[in-house]
């Protein structure tokens, strides 16, 4: 994210001139807006190549599998340009580099269990690369599905398996209507705290989000005032982000995304997508994406795919503002103001 000394005027003209991208390039955007203190990535894809230079034309000294778990030893910045806008390598243990947009930055954050669970429930958020759930709260028990770095998920109790000693969380997911247990040290409960409005003595008529697709950039404005740059990755060809204006009128923190059953090709199924926001209503939305670390390429099923830090400010910026306890929030006609060109 990035708050530059640009207003929404010069914004736009430079949007009309067609200058924009050397204005960014001045403005240093994509160092801004890449994440600066990244020690670790997983892998979104089986294969990733780990080259000897930062070049897809380099000598590929090792394959890596999906959800590997690597040091980040180094960030090359001006590397070979893997899209349009991203031409950032990581260094991997020391001894080579991969294009960084096949590598999720992540953390190792384990957690002590906390008891304190609202009663009607909690979001919590996974601290780890990733965690396989279970069916049930044992350690043996069988598997579900694989939760990743910051997915988010509603924490309904806490359950202690005393014979094995084990704590778990257990998590609703609304789309499978299912329970799942995921060991309490792989996530942490949010406070409350983190989900008030941000910059709520504004008017939401005074805010407005607009998205460049030809640039691939979200921004946010108070006024004239830019608040918020973030490179994004709008729907790829034949699932397209629309056009035009729209509001955030619906919002939740935590949705099972899938067209399981209404595709027969291209099928996603990606539990706890965090902190999204909706501006139509067949599901197009702003949301934070544990998939991929590949912005300025459009590649989405006509979503708007930002990191999910950068997710969730957005989240919390536009109305409706969504209380802790409350897992969806759908107010028509309501919203703050959404450019899409």
């Amino acid at each position: 994210m990035l708050n530059p000394q640009l207003t929404r005027r010069e914004f736009l003209k430079l949007v009309s001139a067609g200058t924009l991208a050397y204005a960014l390039k001045d403005l240093k955007l994509s160092h801004a807006l890449a994440a600066t203190n990244i020690t670790q990535g997983c892998m979104t894809i089986s294969g990733v190549p780990l080259y000897d230079a930062p070049s897809f034309s380099a000598n590929k000294v090792h394959h890596f599998g999906k959800d590997e778990v690597v040091k980040v030893t180094a960030i090359e910045e001006n590397g070979e340009f893997g899209n349009d806008f991203n031409s950032a390598w990581y260094q991997i243990n020391g001894e080579g580099y991969s294009y960084s947009g096949w590598v999720l930055p992540v953390e190792i954050q384990y957690q002590k269990p906390n008891f304190n669970l609202h009663e009607k429930g909690q979001l919590g958020e996974i601290t780890i690369p990733f965690v396989d759930v279970k069916l049930d709260p044992f350690v043996y028990a069988k598997r579900g599905y694989r939760l990743y770095y910051k997915s988010t998920h509603w924490v309904k109790r806490v359950v202690v398996t005393r014979e094995e000693k084990s704590i778990w969380y257990q998590i609703y997911d609304s789309q499978l209507r299912k329970y799942f247990y995921v060991p309490s040290h792989a996530m942490r409960l949010i406070p409350d705290g983190e989900l008030t409005p941000l910059s709520s003595e504004v008017p939401d008529g005074e805010k407005r989000i607009v998205v460049d697709l030809t640039n691939q950039l979200v921004t946010a404005f108070e006024g004239d005032a830019l608040v918020f740059s973030q490179r994004c990755s709008s729907g790829a060809a034949g699932t397209e982000t629309p056009t035009g204006e729209f509001l955030t009128y619906h919002k939740g923190p935590s949705v099972h995304m899938t067209n399981q059953g209404d595709a027969l090709e291209n099928i996603y199924n990606l539990p706890g997508v965090p902190w999204c926001a909706f501006f139509t209503g067949v599901g197009n939305a702003f949301h934070g994406t544990y998939w991929h670390n590949d912005y300025g390429r459009p590649r989405s099923h006509g979503c708007v795919n930002l990191p999910s830090d950068a997710a969730k400010f957005l989240y919390r910026w536009t109305s409706p503002n969504v209380p802790p306890e409350t897992e969806y929030l759908h107010r028509p006609g309501e919203g703050t103001r959404v450019q899409i060109f």
